[in-house]
């Protein structure tokens, strides 16, 4: 069984990333920009290593026995020509057959997100990787929304009345995990993966009513509206115009995309939105405190 690195191990889709793979058998390092918040426990099939893209000194340790890499862009970099594209070429000479690099929906048209330059660099020196495209989040409901929802029992954002295909993060990374343990029919693939198909945002509030038994509603908010609602919420202001074009691109249905590859890959639909709601509906409780001061 070949070891897999998987960057970002510590977050959504890392870690799913890392619990799919060792469902499997499969030997995994645990990498995070600290080795202590990995978000693993060490033991048998997986080890935590310490990666920071923008310091060389941590990329051998950490790339120790990897056949295959799970390769994420963090947030905050943004110029992936100067870190991410080297690292790959570094891993590469240290045995890394495969590449697994998430990218984002529409990365093959638009050439001007970082992925798009990482999904160029991967294709320029072979064929030895794979591009996942996933859409839109399910777990967006779990991070982005969680404090309106909680706080103030709606979704707020400016993306009209669009449709959404939601996509749970827990199949992408079952699709990740197919992919690295079994590359060569994957090789020089880009997968876009999408749920099972779209909804408006007024069935994902009536699921989480249903969930949590208290009336939950959706708000479309105008462009300026919502930038100062996220700004009020503390976010910063390169975060701000980031969720903002995020949600506004949603009117022109980039969200709502249809693709049978995921389906395809794992032999069943995509798990839905209602069922995320279903799975975690703990997340969106209101506090004590909080329901004590309303």
């Amino acid at each position: 069984m070949s070891t897999i690195l998987v960057t970002g191990a510590a977050g959504n889709v890392g870690s799913e990333v890392v619990r799919a793979l060792l469902d499997r058998g499969a030997q995994v390092i645990a990498a995070g920009h600290r080795r202590d918040q990995t978000g693993v426990s060490e033991g048998p099939g997986v080890t935590a290593a310490r990666l920071d893209f923008n310091d060389r000194a941590t990329w051998s340790q950490a790339l120790s026995g990897a056949q295959h890499l799970f390769l994420m862009r963090p947030p905050a970099i943004a110029d992936v020509e100067n870190n991410l594209n080297p690292f790959v070429d570094y891993a590469r000479t240290r045995g890394v057959d495969h590449v697994l690099f998430l990218s984002v929906a529409g990365a093959g048209k638009n050439r001007f997100v970082p992925h798009r330059k990482v999904e160029d660099h991967l294709r320029a020196h072979g064929d030895h990787y794979t591009n996942l495209r996933p859409g839109f989040f399910a777990q967006n409901l779990q991070s982005a929304y969680l404090q309106d929802i909680v706080e103030d029992d709606r979704i707020y954002v400016p993306a009209g009345r669009a449709l959404v295909n939601w996509i749970d993060v827990r199949d992408v990374a079952e699709v990740a995990a197919l992919v690295l343990l079994d590359p060569a029919p994957h090789r020089g693939r880009s997968y876009t993966l999408t749920g099972p198909g779209p909804v408006p945002w007024s069935e994902v509030t009536d699921a989480l009513t249903k969930a949590l038994g208290r009336p939950i509603h959706y708000q479309p908010a105008s462009v300026l509206g919502y930038m100062r609602h996220l700004s009020r919420r503390g976010f910063p202001r390169g975060a701000v115009l980031v969720q903002t074009i995020l949600h506004f691109v949603l009117r022109f249905g980039q969200g709502a995309t249809m693709d049978p590859t995921l389906e395809r890959i794992l032999g069943r639909s995509g798990r839905s939105v209602h069922q995320y709601i279903a799975d975690h509906r703990a997340a969106w409780s209101v506090p004590a405190s909080h329901s004590t001061s309303s």
